[in-house]
């Protein structure tokens, strides 16, 4: 398991919009650490350290944050960010006891070339794409790997079919698809209905008295008489 070290800073605990504008100008994140026996403690990240690390380390990295005298052992639980620029806008830690079993959501990632797909004209369908695990924080996976290499048409991967690393529980079902390679569809253009087809072909007759008498009408009623 990787470890980086992060650095923070200790910051009020009620912040207004300006302090925390300011503050993610500055290149700092605000944060909350929590779990185990302390308090919830408040803090800013440094952003570049921050997504360098994870960057190189991968999401379930341990992190170290300092902050005051104070030496946390944290994971980072969610990143929040900006919806149109996509910055990090907000971040939550939570300690951990490396003795401590941790439960985790771990990624799935697919490797190799399915011959259902390269070889079939099949298109490969991703079920699901994180997995739940426990284990200790030193035994944290950066993923999962899933070899698509073997599979033909209509095969597929489950929970039970995945090479789990020693020391690591997995809590979802073994039954839960993964991947699948299915058989494209080519929907058939529909046909029009003969009787509709017949009523357009039909030549459109136009009553010349009518129309003008409508047309009358409607001059009347937009001129309010």
């Amino acid at each position: 398991m990787a470890e980086i070290k992060v650095s923070a800073q200790e910051r009020p605990e009620k912040s207004t919009n300006k302090s925390l504008s300011d503050l993610r100008e500055s290149r700092k994140i605000p944060a909350v650490i929590y779990g185990g026996t302390n308090g919830a403690a408040i803090v800013a990240v440094d952003e570049k350290e921050l997504l360098d690390g994870l960057k190189n380390a991968g999401h379930n990295a341990i992190i170290h944050l300092k902050h005051g005298s104070k030496d946390d052992t944290v994971i980072l639980k969610e990143l929040q960010r900006h919806v149109v620029t996509g910055k990090p806008i907000h971040a939550d830690f939570v300690r951990v006891d490396m003795k401590q079993k941790v439960e985790i959501e771990v990624p799935l990632h697919v490797h190799g070339e399915a011959p259902g797909v390269k070889l079939q004209g099949g298109i490969l369908e991703h079920i699901l794409r994180v997995l739940e695990v426990r284990c200790l924080p030193g035994r944290i996976p950066q993923e999962i790997r899933v070899d698509i290499s073997t599979l033909e048409m209509g095969a597929g991967i489950h929970v039970k079919d995945l090479v789990i690393p020693e020391g690591v529980e997995v809590l979802a079902d073994p039954e839960q698809p993964v991947v699948h390679i299915v058989q494209v569809r080519v929907q058939e253009e529909a046909k029009p209905e003969e009787g509709v087809e017949g009523a357009a072909a039909q030549p459109e007759v136009i009553v010349k008295g009518k129309e003008k008498e409508e047309g009358a009408e409607g001059e009347k009623k937009e001129g309010g008489k």
